[in-house]
C-alpha cells in the first residue's frame, strides 16, 4: 500500500521554503533559487513563457511546424514554406535564417487552414538577411502574433501576392508578363475581401505562311483573355466580354508560351501551326499553317489548316482553315480566307482574332486575301491589338497581314510579329516564295495587389 506525506512547509537547510502551501497557491523554491528536474524526466502543466526548444538540425526542405519548436531554416539551395500548426492558444513557433540567405531565396509561412497571422488572411514572405521571428497563437481574431521579430511584423495578406515573370505596376493593381516559358507562384491567394483572382490574357503561337507562288497567309495564334473586371476594369478586348477572372491558389502554376509555326519548307508546303499557349486552365490553339500545294496530292491539300485561327486556302480553290479549333467559347479566333482558280490567281489570309482572313477576289489580275484584323487590350496599361493573320498573295500582288502582327505575303512572305501571335505571310508570285514564320504568343496576369 502506497504512503501519502502531507505537510505544510518544505525547507531547506538554510530555512528558506522549497515548497509553501498558502492560500491554495503552492511555491516551488525561493527567490534566487534554480529548480532543477532530474536528468530524464518531463514537465507538465506549466505551459510556456515565451520561449521556444530550438531543434539545432537545420530545415533544408519546406516542412509542418510544431508548436514549442525554434527552427534554424537554410535556404542555400532553394525558397522553403514553412506550415504552422493548428493554432490553439499559447501555440508558439520560431524561426530563423540559418545562413543569412533569405533575401535570396525566401521562406513562405502559411497558416493552418483559414487561420490568420498577425490579423491578415494568408500567407507572410520572410526575405529579410538575418531575419528571425517568433509567431504566438492568440486567437481567431488574430491568429499567429508576431512577439518577437528582428525586422517587422509581416501581415498575411488579404490580396493576392505572387512572383514570375516580368512584373510591372499600374495602381493598385500588378502585372506578370510571360513572353517564354516561366512559373506563376501565387504565395498568398488573398481573400474577397481584398483579391482572391486574376485577370489574364492568354495567346497561342501564330501559324507558319506557305512557301510556293499564290500560297496562304498563316492564322493568328488562338486569343483568350479574362473581361478585366477583378483587376482595375482596364480596357479589355470583345473576346473577354463577360468572362470571369481565374480563382488562385498558394502554389506555382506552370506557363506556357507557344511559339510560331515555321514557314513551309518546300514549294507549295503549308506552314506549320503555331504552338499552344497555357496558363491554368485556359489553353489557347496555336493558329493554323497557311496551305500550300495545290499542284499535287489530294483536292484537299492545299487548305489551310485549323487552329486558333485558320490558315489561309492556296489558289486552285483551296479552302481557309477553321478557326476557334478546337472550340471554346467566347471563340479564340476565326476562319481562314479561301483561294480562287482563274486567269490570274490568289490565295487566302490567314483568320484573325477579330475577323476572317480575307479571300482571294478572283478579279483579274488575281488579288489574294488579307489578314483577318487582331483585337485590342490593355491589360498591361497600354493599348495593344494582337493575333492579326498573315497576308494571302496573287497574281495581282501580295497583300497585307491584319493588325496585330500579322505578316504580309510576299517575296519571301513576312514573319508575324514575336509575342503578339501573328500569322506568318504567304509567299507570293514568281515559282518558288518563301513564306514567313508565325510570331510567338505571350502570357499576361493581371490582380489587385493592395
Amino acid at each position: 500500500m502506497a504512503s501519502t506525506i502531507k505537510v505544510d512547509n518544505i525547507q531547506d537547510q538554510d530555512g528558506n521554503n522549497i515548497i509553501n502551501e498558502n492560500a491554495n497557491t503552492i511555491t516551488i523554491g525561493a527567490s534566487g533559487d534554480t529548480v532543477t528536474l532530474a536528468s530524464g524526466a518531463s514537465q507538465s502543466g506549466f505551459g510556456r513563457t515565451g520561449t521556444v526548444d530550438w531543434d539545432t538540425t537545420a530545415k533544408t526542405a519546406s516542412f509542418t511546424a510544431v508548436s514549442g519548436e525554434g527552427y534554424f531554416v537554410n535556404t542555400t539551395s532553394g525558397a522553403i514554406t514553412v506550415t504552422l500548426p493548428a493554432g490553439s492558444s499559447g501555440a508558439i513557433v520560431s524561426l530563423a535564417d540559418y545562413t543569412n540567405t533569405w533575401q535570396t531565396n525566401a521562406v513562405t509561412v502559411t497558416p493552418n487552414g483559414s487561420e490568420k497571422i498577425n490579423g491578415g488572411a494568408g500567407s507572410i514572405i520572410l526575405n529579410t538577411e538575418g531575419q528571425s521571428l517568433t509567431l504566438v497563437y492568440v486567437d481567431a481574431t488574430e491568429g499567429w502574433k508576431s512577439v518577437q521579430d528582428s525586422t517587422t511584423s509581416p501581415v498575411g495578406s488579404n490580396f493576392v501576392t505572387a512572383t514570375g515573370g516580368t512584373v510591372t505596376c499600374c495602381g493598385d493593381y500588378k502585372i506578370h508578363t510571360f513572353t517564354g516559358p516561366g512559373t506563376f507562384t501565387v504565395t498568398s491567394a488573398g481573400n474577397p475581401s481584398g483579391s482572391d483572382t486574376v485577370d489574364y490574357l492568354v495567346v497561342a503561337g501564330g501559324g507558319g505562311g506557305a512557301r510556293g507562288c499564290r500560297v496562304g497567309g498563316g492564322g493568328a495564334g488562338g486569343y483568350r483573355e479574362s473581361s478585366g473586371a477583378a483587376s482595375g476594369c482596364y480596357t479589355a478586348s470583345p473576346l473577354g466580354a463577360g468572362v470571369s477572372a481565374l480563382p488562385v491558389t498558394a502554389q506555382g502554376y506552370s506557363i506556357t508560351v507557344g511559339g510560331g509555326g515555321a514557314a513551309g519548307t518546300s514549294n507549295f508546303s503549308p506552314g506549320s501551326s503555331g504552338a499552344n499557349s497555357i496558363f491554368s486552365t485556359i489553353t489557347s490553339a496555336g493558329g493554323g499553317g497557311g496551305g500550300g500545294g495545290p499542284n499535287t496530292g489530294s483536292p484537299t491539300d492545299g487548305d489551310g489548316l485549323n487552329g486558333g485561327s485558320g490558315g489561309g486556302g492556296a489558289h486552285y480553290n483551296r479552302g481557309g482553315g477553321t478557326g476557334n479549333s478546337p472550340p471554346v467559347s467566347p471563340l479564340q479566333g476565326r476562319n481562314g480566307g479561301a483561294g480562287v482558280a482563274c486567269v490570274n490567281a490568289g490565295s487566302g489570309g490567314g483568320g484573325g482574332a477579330g475577323a476572317v482572313g480575307g479571300d482571294a477576289t478572283g478579279t483579274v489580275p488575281g488579288q489574294g486575301g488579307p489578314g483577318g484584323n487582331g483585337v485590342t487590350s490593355s491589360i498591361n496599361a497600354s493599348a495593344v491589338t494582337r493575333a492579326g493573320g498573315g497576308g494571302g498573295a496573287g497574281d495581282g500582288g501580295a497583300k497585307p497581314g491584319g493588325t496585330g502582327g500579322g505578316g504580309a505575303a510576299g517575296n519571301p512572305g513576312v514573319a508575324g510579329t514575336a509575342n503578339t501571335g501573328g500569322g506568318g505571310g504567304g509567299g507570293s508570285i514568281g515559282g518558288d516564295r518563301q513564306g514567313g514564320a508565325g510570331g510567338s504568343g505571350i502570357v499576361i496576369i493581371r490582380y489587385k495587389f493592395q
